[in-house]
């Protein structure tokens, strides 16, 4: 798969536990950081204070290979308790290329949980579409393009571990005891 193909990737979990209380812990911007090795930190911007269509926050993060960078997102999907989605740009300007870096209209990735009503609890989705705006893995695919594949396989491979683990942890979290959310 190439990276202009949009390579994406959903997976899911069964949380015991009504979606009102899923969405408490999804919605919460802070909660990222704890579940993710690669998300370090996040803080809301441009005044906002909650998720809300348009609202904009910032993204510190690490990688091995791409050392240390700075997202902006914006909420582009709140459908409370139903559906959460953001874009991912390029705050920092790091990863822009002659036709400059991701925008919210060219994101570098398009992120988005969903929640729907099963049995007695809720499945809870997760998913991730890469590009078609520039990201740490096009700075990748320029220095390497022979590799671009293998690149973007490597990725997916990345994210879905990622995913799967914040999963656990809301899941965790969403059917323990109250204060654990905290």
């Amino acid at each position: 798969m190439r990276y202009a193909d949009g390579p994406s990737l959903t997976c899911d979990i069964y949380v015991e536990t009504s979606p009102a209380q899923v969405w408490e812990l999804i919605s919460d911007i802070h909660l990222p950081p704890r579940l993710s090795p690669e998300l370090q930190r996040v803080e809301w911007i441009d005044g906002a204070d909650h998720p809300e269509v348009g609202a904009r926050f910032l993204g510190h993060n690490k990688h091995p290979r791409l050392g240390e960078w700075c997202t902006a997102s914006q909420i582009t999907t709140y459908e409370r308790p139903r559906t959460l989605g953001w874009v991912v740009t390029d705050a920092d300007g790091r990863f822009a290329g002659p036709e400059g870096g991701a925008t919210v209209t060219s994101p570098a990735a398009t992120w988005l949980f969903e929640l729907t009503p099963e049995s007695t609890g809720t499945r809870l989705r997760h998913s991730v579409r890469i590009g078609p705006g520039r990201s740490g893995l096009s700075f990748l695919i320029d220095q390497h393009p022979e590799h671009e594949e293998q690149f973007v396989e490597a990725r997916l491979g990345e994210l879905r571990a990622n995913i799967e683990s914040a999963l656990r942890g809301i899941k965790r979290l969403a059917e323990g005891p109250a204060d654990q959310a905290r």
